[in-house]
């Protein structure tokens, strides 16, 4: 997945269940000797990883290095050690803070999105109840470039065809977003690609998630980019936020499978899918109805809206029901945000804004959180009726929320890519298929038990996410990596100990 930007998100009122910096739970039985335990028809001697953030342990909103220790790859090869795998190296960071350096400077933009980036992880203040960046300066730098092989390729940002590109690893493409400085500081070389470097090691085993980005970071932007499911441009051309075409990551998946199997003939593998942005905190924590009211604050409301209701009636006589859905009204209790939407008619040229209330049917990113009901203008006399509030007196802005059309153009493609994902696995008897959208979607109805344990998709208290709200948990990580080995073991007749949740961590306090 994308990185996230490190942004102030603010979440008063919940109460994190246990003491996050150790485990809470250690019901989990798993004996590190086992006569039972086998390998079976797998080789774990070589086992390399390729994917993005969520393979390189990103959590919190960056890579830290307690993070990469428990990646699931990590927690992988730990329970692959113990029938018969061999040794496994990431490119670990320097330390817990998070953030990156290019040429000893924070925070640049990386990616050419306009945005600063690369910022220290986020921790939550225990008086507060608000997530913030973690004190401290951060001491790995990009442009170090590392030595060796690493059986760890997950690289923050990356996308399905970054994993081809020869020029990510290039330090002379930072800034302007044909290379990736997660990538840059442990490529081989500037002219070596991601998968290149994972063939490279002839993996005996390896696991491959990677199209999370391919449309996540267009939704964590709200929609900001540019849906190329209908255009047959090429990847190179496509904008930092653009969710990528179908077809293109059919293309671009077949030939990292095919290099993958091709470097190793008797090598195995795991591939998985992509969850549905739905059921991940980042867009389930803020509701559509986060305005509280009481009753005079809504009259004045109303009375400011009456103007624009009336022009909305005049100018769409005709059209009762988009006259009824861009119909703004408040009363006292709990109000539905106000926010932009390109769907609608375009009235500007008649001075009328495309607003409406938010309904059930959009998603607002959590970021949105720290903005709802504050100025517009942070210089604004704040007792003045006229002083303009965001997603009340002024409506969220694109960037804010997911409307139908983006999450339907969304689903589209991520239910495209998990079918390419699924028949690749299902072509070759070598290759197992591992679905992680059932995982995250269990962790956001029902929630997953484990022994004594009991995990879900709440924000900052469920547990199996971290304060970025995208990327798990450490403990979410060992579900996902024991749904792995449920399928190894059901599919390549092993029998791997699983891990035990419990004993690992969840979020962190300030």
């Amino acid at each position: 997945m994308k990185p996230m930007k490190n942004q102030f998100v603010k979440f008063a009122g919940f109460v994190v269940f246990c003491a996050v910096l150790s485990a809470c739970n250690t019901d989990f039985e798993d004996p590190i000797e086992d006569a039972s335990h086998s390998n079976g028809d797998a080789d774990f001697s070589n086992f390399v990883s390729i994917g993005d953030s969520l393979t390189a342990g990103y959590a919190d909103g960056a890579l830290y290095l307690s993070g990469q220790e428990n990646s699931y790859p990590a927690i992988l090869s730990q329970q692959f050690a113990k029938v018969g795998g061999g040794s496994f190296t990431q490119p670990l960071v320097s330390d817990n803070f998070g953030g990156l350096l290019v040429g000893g400077i924070a925070n640049l933009d990386t990616d050419g999105d306009g945005d600063a980036d690369l910022g220290n992880r986020l921790v939550l203040d225990a008086e507060t109840r608000t997530p913030e960046p973690i004190a401290g300066d951060a001491t790995t730098e990009a442009t170090s470039v590392l030595t060796g092989t690493f059986n760890n390729m997950g690289v923050p940002g990356a996308k399905s065809f970054h994993l081809l590109s020869p020029i990510y690893g290039d330090s002379a493409g930072l800034g302007a977003g044909t290379a990736n400085p997660y990538f840059v500081r442990f490529a081989s070389s500037s002219t070596t690609s991601m998968i290149a470097d994972g063939v490279a090691q002839q993996p005996s085993f390896f696991v491959m998630w990677v199209g999370n980005n391919d449309v996540l970071s267009y939704a964590t932007t709200g929609g900001i980019g540019i849906n190329q499911l209908d255009n047959s441009v090429p990847a190179a051309t496509y904008g930092s936020n653009d969710i990528t075409n179908p077809d293109v990551f059919a293309g671009v998946y077949a030939q990292l499978v095919g290099a993958l199997t091709a470097s190793n003939t008797d090598a195995k593998g795991v591939l998985i899918n992509i969850p549905d942005i739905s059921t991940i905190p980042y867009f389930t924590t803020v509701p559509h109805d986060a305005v509280p009211l009481d009753q005079t604050t809504a009259d004045l409301l109303n009375s400011n809206y009456a103007q624009y209701n009336g022009g909305i009636a005049a100018l769409l006589v005709g059209d009762p029901e988009e006259v009824a859905k861009r119909t703004i009204t408040f009363s006292a209790g709990q109000n539905a945000v106000v926010i932009l939407d390109e769907d609608l008619t375009d009235l500007t040229g008649s001075g009328l804004p495309s607003m409406r209330q938010a309904t059930a049917n959009d998603l607002l990113v959590l970021t949105s959180r720290s903005k709802i009901g504050e100025l517009v203008d942070p210089n604004a006399d704040p007792t003045a009726p006229t002083s303009l509030r965001w997603g009340v007196s002024a409506p969220l802005i694109d960037g804010d929320v997911l409307i139908p059309s983006e999450i339907q153009a969304i689903d589209t493609a991520r239910v495209a890519f998990n079918a390419t994902i699924k028949s690749a696995a299902d072509a070759n008897d070598n290759l197992l298929f591992v679905d992680v959208a059932a995982v995250v979607e269990e962790l956001s109805t029902t929630g997953i038990a484990y022994g004594t344990g009991f995990i879900n998709a709440t924000y900052a208290t469920g547990g199996a996410f971290s304060l970025d709200g995208v990327h798990p948990t450490v403990r979410g990580y060992s579900v996902i990596a024991n749904r792995i080995i449920d399928t190894i073991n059901s599919g390549f007749n092993a029998n791997i100990p699983k891990v035990n949740p419990g004993a690992h961590t969840t979020i962190f306090f300030k």
